[in-house]
């Protein structure tokens, strides 16, 4: 958890901007070695301590998670058709999985998007398999703008919430062992989605 240190000089210094690229980026699928997940949840302590507005860390970061997974869906719903024919080997979906995941949308809806878009490493997965398999973009929209509330504004939330205990812990057992235990947390919630997403795909 080196990167924590370097995570918030960069916070402090560049704000919002820093906390919409940093979330924007990712959710466009392009791999950054601090998750949005800490990114979020250190931006809500950070809003507890005063350094940053918390009303506004909540709308740049919605944004951020609407606006890069919207693009994200654009890209592979506009090039659905050649990437299916060509399937180049950097695709993540194989033709079977693409099948799959369409009988699980037509029978399920905004739902399966909803809940896939709550599923760590699963979302952006999600938001390229729903381009691929043209989900109407309008009820594409509405749902990820709620799941971005849920999502990103929930982590926000809950960086807030345990801002009061984060020195206490600090003191107590060190940064590096309780942010382990928040990635932990996270670790078991995305193998439990993953467990039930493939439940549902078979």
């Amino acid at each position: 958890m080196d990167k924590l240190p370097e995570l918030a000089f960069y916070l402090t210094k560049y704000g919002y901007y820093a906390i919409f690229l940093l979330v924007f980026i990712q959710e466009l699928g392009i791999p950054n070695p601090i998750t949005n997940e800490l990114v979020l949840i250190f931006c809500g302590y950070l809003s507890y301590t005063g350094t940053l507005n918390f009303y506004k860390v909540i709308i740049v970061a919605i944004s951020a998670d609407f606006i890069g997974t919207t693009i994200l869906f654009f890209i592979f719903y506009s090039f659905s058709k050649w990437l299916i024919e060509h399937s180049p080997k950097w695709l993540p979906l194989t033709g079977e999985t693409i099948e799959k995941l369409k009988k699980k949308l037509l029978k399920r809806g905004n739902r399966s998007v909803f809940i896939g878009r709550l599923t760590p490493f699963l979302r952006g997965y999600v938001s390229v398999a729903a381009g691929m398999l043209h989900v109407k973009p309008k009820a594409f929209l509405g749902t990820v703008i709620i799941s971005a509330i849920t999502w990103s504004g929930g982590l926000v939330l809950l960086g807030r919430l345990i801002g009061p205990y984060w020195n206490q812990m600090i003191k107590e057992r060190g940064v590096i062992e309780n942010i382990s235990i928040v990635i932990v947390l996270i670790v078991i919630i995305t193998f439990v989605g993953k467990y039930f997403n493939r439940k549902q795909l078979q």
